[in-house]
């Protein structure tokens, strides 16, 4: 899988840049076939820093109404990675601040 395939966006929501001013977590929606090792090479490389710890979780879709349909949006997976100290990623900051 190449680097733009696995990485799909960040999350960018209160509690998650709440997790980057705390504790340097960083938080993105990426590929549902994706482990943590892939993961941790393609931030590596895309943003140019080192990466500590990823932790992954596999979201369920929620149900929604349109009207008098029912349905559910698509699973898909979350990535939080923590990065070494002094590392940031800039991109998500100027999407948070």
């Amino acid at each position: 899988m190449d680097n733009s395939e696995i990485l799909y966006r960040p999350i960018v929501t209160e509690k998650s840049v709440g997790l980057q001013e705390l504790s340097n977590k960083y938080t993105f929606e990426v590929n549902r076939r994706a482990n943590k090792i892939q993961i941790k090479d393609a931030i590596e490389k895309q943003f140019d820093v080192s990466v500590d710890n990823v932790h992954t979780l596999n979201m369920h879709g929620k149900q929604r109404r349109v009207r008098y349909e029912s349905g559910y949006t698509g699973d898909w997976k979350k990535a939080i990675v923590t990065l070494a100290e002094g590392d940031n990623i800039e991109i998500v900051e100027g999407l948070a601040g």
